[in-house]
């Protein structure tokens, strides 16, 4: 199992629930050796975030927002004991920028909480895990992080 996974990315925007995602993709990453890449997605502006085809209101706004959530995330990965972790931020959409991160890190599994699966939002235009678990190339992980 130790050379199951190499590189795993997490998808995190700060919220108790991806965090927990975090958390789950550390216990994976210390366990297999594998590294951790916490990955964020921002929107430049707020008008960028409305115009989406979400019309993201939880949207991470600006890379400086980004960068701080990142920070959190490191800090969390670390207590959880993994050795190798880096923090990379895409502007863009989620699924946009989660799958761009996917790409140039080479990962091999993504990890991302199921914020969003059962709204009514999620159901009539897609949520970020599903579109995420249709569109990625490598393992996806959809963690329980809400009800």
């Amino acid at each position: 199992m130790a050379n199951m996974y190499k590189t795993i990315v997490v998808g995190t925007d700060g919220s108790d629930s991806s965090l927990l995602a975090v958390r789950r993709a550390a216990g994976i990453a210390s366990a297999v050796g594998a590294e951790l890449v916490l990955a964020s997605a921002y929107y430049a502006t707020d008008a960028d975030a409305f115009s989406s085809p979400r019309g993201d209101s939880k949207a991470v706004i600006g890379d400086a927002s980004a960068d701080e959530i990142l920070a959190s995330a490191i800090a969390v990965a670390e207590e959880m004991g993994v050795q190798k972790v880096s923090a990379k931020m895409k502007q863009g959409s989620p699924v946009e920028a989660l799958m761009g991160i996917v790409t140039e890190v080479d990962g091999d599994l993504l990890v991302v909480g199921n914020r969003g699966i059962n709204s009514l939002t999620g159901r009539l235009l897609g949520s970020v895990p599903a579109d995420l678990a249709r569109q990625s190339n490598c393992d996806t992980m959809i963690v329980h992080t809400v009800d």
